[in-house]
This record gives structure tokens, C-alpha cells and sequence, in this order.
């Protein structure tokens, strides 16, 4: 049993921190929103009134948090993490925040006498209540070695992509993929339909040929094809499109410092840009197949 801190009870961390309670570790789980506290506890964790009480006794801090912002100021701010957990605890940050934000809290982390590992996910709220999400890990290798086991928790598949901020790296190249490729498979589908072509008799056949991809065949935008996609909840949100434009301006930032060209990112960012403008950042991210029609 490992005495865990949690920090962040969102839509993916509520899940996290249910799956770490209920594999049987201590749990003390701390968020602003008192409801998701009381959630929490519900599923097994102890809810704490401070991130300092969370932390206090703590093996393992593990947090879910919205921007890079919030993990530098939530782990080293005067009443942070680093000012009250044990030394040698180890911070295991799943946000999803910048590259450089990534290396400098490593930097912190180990100057105060801890080791970070940065860990984004991808799965979505259904992955994190299932505990099947991809996690991809940047730090040292002794660190990556004993968040492993509680990764294998929460995740089915853990990969180490190497040292600090490299596991950003994978989770913004990987969104930026996944954003482009929902555009593309959104346009087809239209394309069929405009064409004469229904839904399900263009997914039986692009989903067996080279147009195959992910956003297709698990989390296809089309009404009928795939039954658990969000198009057949009326896109409610598993991954918003805030979400994922938030992913792609990191990779558009990533791509500047680095002097990589993305040109179809930068598109993407700007499509996904216009439909949070004009109110559709709440849809699921695979909505475009319904929004883009006239309105960008």
C-alpha cells in the first residue's frame, strides 16, 4: 500500500484517483471544487481541506491540473506541494502543459530534493474511469520505475519516452495528429454523404481500406457507425474542442521554439480556434463533422 496524495478531481482525475483507492492504496485527494472531494471519498479516498494536508505524509503526489501555470504555482508555490510533502516524494504531474513548463517543474522538483516525472494521458473521462488510459512518461529512469506500478493502475499502456518534458512532447505530437486526422475523417465522411454515399456504407469500407485511422474506427464523427463515439450522444464531451484546441496552441508553441513546420496543425488550430468562438468549444472534438457545415 502507498500512501498517495491527488491533486486535481476533474473529469479525468476523478477517475484516477477512484481507480488508486480502490486498488487498494491511501488515498488523500484534494481539489477546489468541494463536490468532487466529496465524489472522492465517495470512491474510496480521503478528502483533504489543503493541498499542504494532502500532501503531508505522502510516497507518491500525483496531479491532474489544468495548465502549466497551475502545476508550477500548485507544487512550488509558498503553500505548495514541495513546502510540505516529505522529502523524497515523488511527483507524478498527468497534465497536459508545455514542454519547457514540464522541465522547468522537473528542474524545481529535483533542486528541492525530489524527483518529477511528467506523465500526460490520453483515453479520455472513459479511459480514466476505466483504467485504460496511455500514459507517456519524461523523466529519470528510477523515477519512471516507481510510478510504473501505479500507472499500470490507471493505464494499459505506459511508455517511457525519456528524460524530462519528452513525455509532453509525445502527448502534443500525438494530439496534434489526433486533431488533424478528425478533421480529415469529418471532411470524408461529408464528402460521401454530399456524394450519394450513407454514413455506415462508407465506414464499412474506408474503415477496411487505406483510409483507416483511429478517429474512424473508435471514435468515429458520423452518427450510426461506432456506438460509443460522442456522434451518437450528440457530441457531448469526452474531449472538448477547448480541450483540443488548448493541445494544438502547445503544439504550435513547440513548433516555433523548435523550428518545426506543422502546417496542417497550425490549420487545424485555426479550425478548431473558430468553432470555440462561435460557441462550440463545449462539443466533443469529433463534433466537427456537424459544425464545420457553413460555420467556419
Amino acid at each position: 500500500m502507498t500512501r498517495i496524495a491527488f491533486i486535481g478531481l476533474g473529469n479525468m482525475g476523478a477517475g484516477m484517483c477512484a481507480n488508486l483507492a480502490k486498488a487498494g492504496h491511501q488515498v488523500r485527494a484534494f481539489d477546489l471544487n468541494k463536490d468532487a472531494i466529496a465524489k472522492a471519498e465517495s470512491s474510496g479516498a480521503k478528502g483533504a481541506a489543503s493541498v499542504a494536508e494532502t500532501v503531508s505524509d505522502a510516497e507518491v503526489v500525483v496531479s491532474m491540473l489544468p495548465a502549466g501555470k497551475h502545476v508550477l504555482s500548485v507544487y512550488f508555490g509558498p503553500d505548495g506541494v514541495a513546502a510540505n510533502a516529505p522529502k523524497g516524494t515523488l511527483f507524478l504531474d498527468c497534465s497536459t502543459v508545455s514542454v519547457e513548463d514540464a522541465r522547468e517543474a522537473s528542474r524545481q522538483a529535483e533542486a528541492a530534493g525530489f524527483t518529477m516525472v511528467d506523465a500526460p494521458v490520453s483515453g479520455g473521462t472513459a479511459g480514466a474511469e476505466a483504467g485504460t488510459l496511455t500514459f507517456m512518461c519524461g523523466g529519470l529512469e528510477d523515477g519512471f520505475a516507481r510510478a510504473r506500478p501505479l500507472l499500470e493502475i490507471m493505464g494499459k499502456n505506459v511508455f517511457h519516452a525519456g528524460g524530462s518534458g519528452n513525455g509532453q512532447a509525445a502527448k502534443i505530437a500525438n494530439n496534434m495528429l489526433l486533431g488533424i486526422s478528425m478533421i480529415a475523417t469529418s471532411e470524408a465522411f461529408n464528402l460521401a454523404e454530399k456524394l450519394g454515399l450513407d454514413a455506415q456504407t462508407f465506414f464499412d469500407i474506408s474503415s477496411t481500406a487505406s483510409g483507416q485511422c483511429w478517429s474512424m474506427t473508435s471514435y468515429c464523427p458520423a452518427p450510426g457507425p461506432v456506438p460509443a463515439s460522442p456522434a451518437n450522444r450528440d457530441y457531448q464531451p469526452g474531449f472538448a474542442v477547448a480541450m483540443m484546441l488548448k493541445d494544438l496552441h502547445l503544439a504550435a508553441e513547440a513548433a516555433k521554439a523548435s523550428g518545426a513546420e506543422i502546417r496542417l496543425g497550425e490549420m487545424a488550430e485555426a479550425i478548431y480556434g473558430k468553432l470555440d468562438e462561435k460557441g462550440f468549444g463545449g462539443l466533443d472534438f469529433s463534433g466537427v463533422i456537424k459544425d464545420v457545415r457553413g460555420e467556419i
